[in-house]
Parts: C-alpha cells; structure tokens; sequence
C-alpha cells in the first residue's frame, strides 16, 4: 500500500507531536517552522524538516506541497500567519486541509473561509489527530489498555448496503458492534438516531457512524478491506 504523505506546518510542542504520531505510524510526513531550532528537534523523526516562511505563498508552491495527502496548519499564537498559510495550502488545491484554532472566535473565521476540519488542543489529543488523518473514516477513539479501543468509524463504502449479518464484524475483523449513530434529514435539518442494539438484519447506511470495540489493527483492517 502506497505510503500516505502530509505536510505539518508549525512545530510546536502540539504540531511536533502530531508529525511525530503519523511518522510512527508509518506516514510520509514533512514538517515545516519559521523557527530553524524546532525544525532541528524533529528532523531526525520525519521524512523531511525545512526552516521556511509559510506565509510566502512562492515559498510554499516550490515544495511542490499540491502532491501530498492532507496538510495540518497547527501555528501556534500567530492567527493572521494561521490564515494566510490556510489560504495557501487552498491555492494550492489539497484535498485536505485540518487547521488548529485557539477559540471559538478564531473557529468561526475558519468556518467562514470554508475549512471544515478543525483542531482545537484543549480537546483534540495528538494521537486522535493523527489516527484521524490516516484513517479519514475514523470519527473518534478511546484508548484502553491492551491495545484495544473503542472507535468510532463512518461507515466503510464497501458495508454500505450490506446487513451486519453479510458484513460479520465479529468472526471476520475479530471487532464487536456497540451500536449505531444514524444520521437522517428531518424537515430540511440533520438529525441523529441511535440504534441502541443493531440487528443482524440491519443494513448499513452511508451516512452510518459505525460504534465498534476491539484493537486498533483489526479497526484499520475493516477500513482497508472495505475501502
């Protein structure tokens, strides 16, 4: 499987972390700091680390950045570098771009620019951040001990369709089924429906949130089987 590459921009205490996550988790990743001694700290941990402006949309394109899978915009206090580096990475049309807000204040201005993804430290742990970058069906996790986890997964295109019985999560990917958030359109607004506990006979749905227990391997095999 081809390795997935992303760019983190701004290496602080929580952008390091993040780049160092996905770089343990086997991703192609590529840091980049206006300050050349964070750079250095993580250099030896990533694909690639450069001291680089990222505010200088030139700067930006000659790194070729349009090639990689998602980009993290996690500058720390700086808000106007924040949103002219979001601007950038949107010039240069990739597919995902998730950018770290201090405050609802600083989320709404986001929203209004048209990002979707967005990180707020308080609540967004480095290793949700990163498991949700590789895997974009993982909504959410809880980790426990042992390796194993309680996650929240959208529903896989390839169970779409099918009944929980056809899928067999337990004897196939070794995962238990907790339940179901379903996810309807009720007069002109979405609403949300828990299906407290799931029939065989229940067929999956696109807009399905998929609540499963078991260790995150067999989690990132429903997702890569079903793709």
């Amino acid at each position: 499987m081809k390795s997935m590459r992303y760019v983190v921009i701004g290496i602080g205490k929580y952008g390091s972390r993040i780049a160092t996550e996905m770089a343990g988790r086997g991703a192609e990743v590529f840091a980049i700091d206006n300050a050349e001694e964070r750079v250095e700290q993580v250099a030896d941990e990533v694909a690639l680390a450069i001291t680089m402006d990222s505010t200088d949309s030139k700067a930006l394109k000659s790194q070729k950045l349009e090639e990689m899978d998602a980009a993290v915009v996690a500058i720390g206090e700086n808000f106007e570098a924040t949103v002219l580096t979001t601007l950038n990475l949107m010039d240069l049309g990739i597919p995902r771009v998730i950018v770290r807000a201090s405050g609802s204040h600083q989320e709404r201005i986001l929203r209004k620019l048209g990002i979707q993804e967005i990180l707020t430290p308080e609540t967004e742990f480095a290793s949700l951040v990163a498991e949700r970058l590789m895997n974009p069906n993982l909504r959410g996790f809880l980790e426990l001990p042992d390796d194993y986890e309680i996650a929240e997964i959208q529903a896989p295109a390839g169970c779409v369709g099918r009944t929980l019985g056809e899928i067999d999560l337990t004897n196939r990917y070794e995962l238990r089924l907790i339940t179901i958030r379903r996810t309807y359109t009720e007069q002109g607004e979405d609403a949300e429906h828990l299906i407290g506990i799931p029939r065989p006979d229940t067929t999956v749905q696109e807009t399905d949130t998929l609540v499963v227990f078991g260790t995150l391997g067999n989690v990132n095999r429903l997702l890569e089987v079903n793709e």
